[in-house]
């Protein structure tokens, strides 16, 4: 790997172990094993570094919700039911909540840097549309090529219940919810007071 490629894996590494606010421009030169005049050159800023790392940490994390890290372009001989594709997702997204933990926590600080930092919103403003595709095709497999308006919505219902999800584990995993919980609460706001 050349200096570019070493500092985005370095700042990858320093904002799981430390966070955004935390990760100085030395901590990303020390984890890389370059200098800091790399850190202009190759990106401009340090921010803008980091910008870039947390988009790459969290479309690696984003594998999680395709079964065993395959490409969504490679969908199952037989798709299973929406809710069985739901719970599914969800499960992955839950079961690997000990090993991404640290992701999980860098999100929630990203969120809360949104308001002050204007590049930060900028940088985020693309791919948080993309996620959204992402997640009503990978949870209810709602193809937003073939039904664009029913994919943006659903993933803003995805994306929604996600940053909750977080929420509830990272404050009291004990108490969080399971996805069968996520599963039975949907098909209870589905079928309504019926």
């Amino acid at each position: 790997m050349g200096h570019r490629e070493d500092l985005l894996e370095g700042a990858k590494r320093c904002l799981l172990e430390k966070g955004y606010a935390r990760t100085t421009a030395r901590d990303i030169v020390a984890a890389s094993g370059t200098n800091l005049a790399s850190i202009g050159y190759h990106y401009g800023s340090k921010e803008a570094l980091l910008n870039l790392a947390f988009l790459r940490v969290t479309e690696e994390w984003g594998d999680v919700l395709t079964k065993d890290g395959e490409s969504a372009e490679e969908p199952a001989a037989t798709p299973p039911a929406p809710l069985d594709q739901f719970r599914e997702t969800w499960e992955r997204v839950i079961g690997s909540y000990e090993q991404t933990r640290s992701v999980w926590k860098l999100q929630m600080e990203v969120v809360s840097r949104i308001d002050s930092d204007p590049e930060l919103q900028k940088a985020l403003a693309g791919p948080q549309r993309e996620g959204r595709d992402g997640l009503a095709e990978n949870m209810l497999g709602i193809d937003p090529e073939t039904e664009p308006e029913k994919a943006r919505v659903a993933g803003l219902f995805c994306q929604a219940l996600l940053a909750g999800v977080m929420v509830q584990w990272l404050m009291d995993r004990d108490s969080a919810p399971s996805a069968r919980d996520l599963t039975e609460g949907l098909k209870a706001v589905l079928a309504g007071r019926a």
